[in-house]
């Protein structure tokens, strides 16, 4: 509480020097010495006593199946965009990082949850594994041909679910009460499929099942008759990494009761990956307000149902590999199960899309969010549909999605949070291109190209002129950066990296950055355009004043 850094995060990722016991006694000590008044300089400086600088559970690694030129490479035919992927290739170094030793031998020392295996992690002040970020980042090291650190890194996952249950959110024992979009079956088939070792989908597929069902056991709701997921596992109190944050914002609640509440939806928030953003918020039945009407416990969200499908689906994949066809059964059941839950709650015939469903006022949420389509990137969807097609393209026309110079906004609501209007995050974008690409439509597909041209032509734009990749970009900008939310703009970082060389990868014969060949330079203008006319709105207001300052 005392804020004696300015990202709380920083605190809890500090080691302590000595045990847990010899250092709250030589807490209790201390405060006693200062009358319980110490000054934020006396208590910054016990502080830095008692713990080590963050990330002093790390050594120097360099990744033993690191190359400098990778096979995919040569699938890209732009040389700047070439040069891109190289030098992305490369980030991979800045973002490994191992465990010391000690970190195994005294735990209780450490936030950090011991594991055997060196990670990539995102960057920035993300000096740990995040569980949904390493799906995209996993796609980017099996580009890179680094099959061994991939694997390691699989690894630790399958050893945490053992010992947890489940994936915690991030590698730190203060995230190990909540988890995030469930993606290890999807890493473990990317692995499988690029490197044929089915031994190893096999031997994991036990595990990857009870992850399944703690999920299943835990998060299951039933909606018209039908079971579906929602996000928010059972903790209480703030959240650790933002302790003193979380206590402030709940200060407008009187009651104790709402105050727990309050850090409980914080809490799911945050395991849903989006945090924070207006698509959480239940105010009056809509999605107005701020994070005191975050309400992500009640609503339905479909990407959380739609990865569950595709969980089953790999499983039964998997047991069918090991000849257990009773058990592959089982899952393929299960699989057409979720499915049919989904259609019959989330599918909204007049939008043509898949909507997130709000228990509270039980009926569908009409905004726009990206995951609204997630059930084509994991292929929950009736194949054999021919309108399908049709009715996705008309919602995307419907919400202007294509307008933007920058990507598609993660929202259409402008609150500051940083899931919200105007910012464009990778997994969403690379989710999206995948997802149309995969539609049996000329249409879809041309569309998921011209995403795709547009996301890695801002990418190398962003790149060439900070040397930096960023976890989140600007709608309104080609190569903007992202903002808003509890801290700065992070750079790194894994997942952009990942979502960007498998698009380089996927579409590298047709990829330029020669604005003039196709219809980026309409994109360019669009962004010139919105600057102009934003900076003359500014000028009239700021002559005339706005309505709300009369």
């Amino acid at each position: 509480m005392a804020h004696i850094y300015p990202d709380s995060k920083t605190f809890v990722d500090m080691k302590m020097k000595k045990t847990p016991n010899e250092t709250l006694s030589a807490f209790n000590d201390f405060m006693e010495q200062k009358k319980e008044a110490p000054t934020t300089a006396e208590l910054k400086a016990w502080v830095e006593s008692m713990f080590e600088k963050p990330g002093a559970e790390f050594e120097e690694w360099i990744p033993d199946d690191w190359i400098d030129s990778p096979r995919f490479l040569n699938n890209i035919k732009d040389l700047d965009l070439r040069g891109f992927a190289k030098n992305l290739n490369a980030v991979w170094h800045q973002l490994g990082r191992k465990m010391i030793a000690d970190v195994g031998i005294n735990p209780e020392q450490y936030s950090i949850i011991h594991v055997d295996h060196p990670v990539i992690v995102p960057g920035g002040r993300f000096r740990e594994f995040y569980y949904w970020d390493s799906y995209w980042i996993v796609q980017g090291l099996l580009l890179s041909e680094m099959n061994h650190t991939t694997r390691g890194m699989l690894e630790n996952f399958l050893s945490i679910v053992q010992r947890y249950g489940f994936i915690p959110n991030g590698g730190r024992i203060y995230y190990s009460m909540r988890s995030q979009p469930p993606l290890l079956c999807g890493m473990v088939k990317s692995y499988v499929d690029a490197t044929n070792d089915t031994q190893f989908a096999m031997d994991a597929v036990e595990t990857l099942e009870r992850e399944f069902e703690f999920f299943m056991n835990n998060y299951i709701v039933e909606v018209n008759g039908h079971q579906l997921a929602a996000y928010g596992y059972k903790s209480s109190g703030p959240r650790p990494e933002s302790y003193r944050e979380d206590v402030i914002s709940a200060q407008v609640f009187d009651k104790e009761e709402d105050k727990q509440d309050y850090y409980c939806e914080l809490k799911a928030a945050a395991e849903s990956g989006m945090d924070f953003s207006s698509r959480w918020f239940i105010k009056n039945g809509t999605n107005q307000g701020n994070l005191t009407d975050l309400k992500c416990r009640s609503i339905i969200a479909v990407e959380l149902n739609a990865i569950l499908y595709w969980n089953a689906k790999i499983i039964s994949e998997f047991y069918a590999l090991k000849n257990n066809a009773q058990k592959a059964q089982l899952y393929e059941a299960k699989a057409e199960e979720i499915k049919k839950a989904i259609d019959a709650v989330l599918w909204n015939e007049d939008e043509g899309a898949w909507l997130d469903y709000d228990l509270i006022n039980k009926k569908h949420r009409h905004y726009f969010v990206p995951t609204n389509l997630s059930p084509l990137w994991t292929g929950c969807y009736n194949k054999d549909d021919a309108s399908l097609p049709k009715k996705i393209l008309a919602y995307i026309e419907k919400n202007e999605l294509d307008k933007y110079p920058g990507g598609v906004p993660n929202t259409m609501a402008d609150t500051n949070e940083q899931w919200d209007f105007p910012n464009v995050w990778p997994p969403m974008q690379h989710m999206l291109i995948m997802g149309l690409d995969g539609l049996n439509s000329k249409e879809a597909k041309d569309l998921a190209f011209k995403w795709a041209q547009r996301w890695v032509r801002g990418n190398f734009l962003a790149y060439n002129e900070t040397h930096a990749m960023f976890e989140k970009y600007s709608a309104v900008e080609l190569g903007g950066h992202g903002g808003g939310g509890e801290y700065e703009v992070q750079t790194g970082f894994g997942w952009s990296n990942g979502a960007v060389m498998d698009l380089m990868n996927k579409y590298g014969d047709r990829l330029t950055t020669d604005d003039s060949k196709d219809n980026g330079g309409a994109l360019v203008s669009y962004s010139v355009n919105t600057g102009i006319i934003a900076t003359i709105v500014a000028f009239v207001v700021g002559i005339f004043g706005s309505e709300s300052t009369r």
